[in-house]
């Protein structure tokens, strides 16, 4: 199983230290997400600190930016970290892109498939000189004169994994990509009936099986760890208030329905509205905790992680900060990584037709 964990995007010094913690302590990969900032400025500083550890977005929003907008962000921090870079992509919801982004909406699945396929398309040009021609539903690219394409690599290439929520997202996750980000507010049982279950539909649609697709599960916020008590506590704290935020949203309901859970969210539901923002933690009951989320100190960590993830997920992400201690926490991710995976590689995965 690999180990992933999220650097900060506000202040590049920090991400650098948090990055070079990461890679010191053998953590697989580090990634942004993209928030209140953007996540490619602070993989370029990450990429500059380290030397081994993989990069990726988690995630990058797509239909803000044109495929060839996408493509060139992601060749560009591919060569500066050496071929260690990772394209994982988003939708957002139809609010934001509406509202926030200013773009028109349009149904994200066949949009997310177009997309992946531009953005390969743009990849095999580049890597192979020769002419740029992809034709879909929503994007024609067919012009990529030589002042405007970059130098192949000659690097491996760049796997795209996208974030997945619903039924036709995960199915095409399955289908088309090199890996699927689960949504962190989950359980064990949701992962195997629901989420895993439209994966795999998804793979056998393209003739691929399991073994062929990364599933990343674990998001920041449902692992929590520390060294001691105290920090295990805080914590805690903090996945109630998680685990509250998404019970308020109706969109992750379905989660709740599987557990008969529903009254929950009708519960939280009206505080965001209200401005009842420090109320909402208080609204999760202790033993439901444990249902959505894994949090004890390092040691336990491991067990722990493979009893909820084991047979379902081949990647988890863990948060840690500047101060932890390096050699227990590397000891844990150590002990994480030998759990088995159902993930083989990126070789067999889709997109092979990219260079």
């Amino acid at each position: 199983m690999r180990v992933l964990t999220q650097i900060p995007n506000h202040d590049l010094k920090a991400t650098q230290e948090v990055a070079r913690l990461a890679e010191q302590a053998g953590f697989d990969e580090i990634v942004t997400a993209e928030n209140a900032h953007g996540p490619f400025l602070p993989l370029a500083a990450a990429a500059l600190a380290t030397e081994k550890i993989q990069l990726a977005t988690a995630v990058a929003i797509a239909f803000p930016r044109s495929p060839t907008v996408m493509a060139q962000m992601a060749w560009d921090l591919h060569k500066a970290s050496n071929g260690r870079f990772r394209l994982g992509l988003g939708t957002q919801v139809k609010p934001h892109n509406e509202r926030r982004f200013g773009i028109p909406w349009s149904a994200p699945a066949p949009r997310m498939r177009d997309y992946i396929g531009a953005v390969r398309a743009l990849f095999h040009a580049w890597e192979t000189e020769t002419p740029l021609d992809y034709q879909s539903d929503t994007y024609t690219l067919n012009l990529m004169t030589p002042n405007f394409a970059p130098k192949p690599t000659g690097l491996p290439r760049i796997p795209i994994s996208v974030s997945a929520v619903g039924p036709a997202m995960l199915r095409l996750g399955g289908e088309v990509a090199d890996g699927v980000r689960l949504h962190p507010f989950s359980t064990r049982r949701y992962l195997g009936e629901v989420s895993i279950a439209r994966i795999e539909e998804g793979c056998a649609r393209a003739s691929r099986t399991r073994s062929d697709i990364e599933v990343i599960a674990g998001g920041y916020g449902f692992i929590g760890t520390g060294p001691n008590a105290e920090a295990v506590a805080r914590a805690r704290a903090y996945v109630r208030y998680r685990i509250a935020f998404y019970c308020s949203t109706r969109a992750y309901w379905d989660v709740l329905r599987l557990h008969d859970l529903v009254w929950l969210g009708e519960k939280v539901n009206p505080l965001p509205r209200e401005g009842r923002w420090n109320e909402m933690a208080e609204q999760i009951p202790d033993e439901l905790i444990d249902l959505f989320a894994t949090v004890t100190e390092y040691e336990a960590l491991p067990e722990a992680i493979e009893k909820r993830y084991d047979g379902y997920a081949d990647s988890v992400m863990l948060q840690i900060s500047a101060d932890d201690d390096v050699d227990r926490l590397a000891e844990c991710v150590a002990g994480i990584q030998r759990i088995p995976s159902a993930f083989q590689s990126l070789n067999n995965s889709s997109g092979r037709h990219n260079s």
